[in-house]
């Protein structure tokens, strides 16, 4: 493919992205294929020879689209928002068109040095205190598994790096039952064992009982153990419960506990001051993330990760071969930061971001989502049908269909259940579970990009409609 070919197919692609986003509510919002339909339209070998480009884009549209489920979809109400836009969209493709390695300074400055003021600009939004340091991450994932591994080398002097597990002692970690499970997927991979994560009970908001916290540490401490690190949850994935980060902290600080924050999805609604209660105790925290790529309008991947003690992150995953050495000094080296060596230039898509809507039009947008949440709450409270099982603090909703001519708990297990794929096979809508209390939760997520009310509406028309089939 010559440059020509190149900017006339490009023309025709944008146009059809154009055609997609302002077309994408008409398309089945869950994929209606069955397992291997996709596949089974694939040849078994590759290619001998090229393709032209017209049969490749077709097969595109014909095999690969119907598998297809559509995340920006405003009828998408499932999981949590991976929220695009039209800005970021434009900013994607000039990070493709540069192709740029951002592992360090030198590679591309400009890389290194957006994606530390744009970090400055995100941190001081939130209102997190000044004290920290950002960097971009792939996942909230990967930020937990970077600040697990921080705390485990500051807790053994650095020296499990060097030396090894060896003779360090057990050490333990510690969540919530609804914390997120890549906590348990992090402690496996950095070798403490997921049998010394200690899952801690929740309230009846399902938010970490601090106290039990507390015992939980002081019996491993009695037995000889070494407590490493705790992670709270501002917005769980279930139900978007707060653990209490100030009481938290507060322990953490007393038994010298390196405390990390997962606010992966709530983070963004620290843009709102409204909401800056959720860190009351933000002084006692070690490292925050949340993911600009859930809520925030800036397409996957873009994780924002804060950390207090950027010398301990760097001393943890600082490794220096020949091949990368510069003469560059007083830079930051953003390799350094995590657990890549290559890196995408995040940044552009997050500063042309935030500079397309402000501060004030990303808060316009979010206040919207929490409305439309609000709304459709109390349409559920106000219906003799339906029950809410969890608080609702921002843009998601836990309730299920509970009629008062039935009892029986596994009946309305398997109700809603057959409610939930009855709703997602009409392909009007999209929605995901969770079990609270062995309860069978429909999570109803208001957090896609360009959802409006009539798509809040319509949804919960489809919702009542189905319960009359059951």
């Amino acid at each position: 493919m010559d440059l020509d070919d190149f900017r006339n197919y490009g023309h025709q692609i944008v146009d059809w992205m154009a055609d997609y986003l302002n077309t994408v509510e008409n398309f089945p919002v869950k994929s209606q294929v069955e397992p291997g339909e996709i596949i089974n339209k694939l040849p078994l070998e590759a290619p001998t020879t090229g393709e032209d480009f017209e049969k490749i884009f077709s097969d595109f549209e014909k095999i690969i689209m119907p598998g297809i489920t559509h995340w920006q979809s405003p009828n998408f109400f499932a999981y949590f928002p991976a929220n695009s836009s039209h800005v970021s969209i434009l900013a994607e493709m000039l990070m493709t068109t540069l192709g740029a390695q951002c592992m360090s300074w030198v590679t591309s400055p400009a890389a290194t040095e957006l994606e530390e003021r744009v970090m400055e600009w995100l941190r001081d939004m939130i209102g997190l205190p000044k004290v920290y340091s950002g960097v971009i991450q792939d996942t909230a994932s990967t930020s937990t598994i970077c600040s697990l591994l921080t705390a485990r080398e500051k807790l053994t002097n650095y020296e499990i790096n060097s030396t090894g597990m060896n003779d360090k002692g057990i050490l333990t970690a510690y969540c919530s039952t609804e914390t997120h499970s890549s906590i348990e997927k992090a402690v496996k991979i950095i070798g403490i064992g997921k049998e010394n994560l200690r899952k801690i009970p929740v309230d009846e908001n399902y938010a970490l009982q601090s106290e039990a916290l507390k015992e939980a540490i002081e019996l491993d401490i009695s037995n000889g153990m070494k407590p490493m690190a705790v992670v709270a949850t501002i917005g769980t994935t279930g139900s978007t419960a707060v653990d209490p980060l100030k009481q938290i902290g507060e322990i953490c600080s007393e038994h010298n506990i390196w405390l990390h924050v997962d606010a992966a999805l709530a983070g963004t609604a620290l843009l709102l001051p409204e909401y800056r209660w959720m860190i009351e105790g933000i002084e006692y925290v070690d490292t925050f993330v949340f993911n600009p790529h859930k809520w925030m309008f800036t397409n996957f991947d873009c994780s924002a990760y804060f950390i207090r003690d950027p010398e301990a992150l760097v001393r943890t995953f600082e490794i220096l071969p020949e091949y990368l050495k510069t003469k560059a000094e007083g830079v930051k080296n953003f390799r350094d930061w995590g657990l890549q060596l290559g890196r995408r230039f995040r940044a552009l898509k997050l500063w042309f971001v935030i500079r397309h809507f402000g501060i004030e039009g990303l808060q316009q947008k979010v206040r919207f989502h929490i409305n439309l949440a609000d709304s459709l709450k109390q349409k559920i409270e106000q219906s003799p049908n339906f029950e809410l099982l969890a608080p609702v603090p921002l843009n998601t909703i836990c309730f299920r269909y509970n009629p008062p001519t039935i009892n029986d708990f596994e009946e309305l297990n398997r109700l809603n259940e057959e409610l939930l794929h009855r709703l997602n096979n009409t392909g009007k809508l999209y929605m995901t579970h969770t079990k609270l209390e062995g309860k069978y939760t429909l999570r109803f997520v208001t957090g896609q990009t360009n959802v409006q009310e009539k798509h809040v509406n319509q949804a919960w028309a489809l919702i009542q409609k189905e319960t009359q089939k059951l």
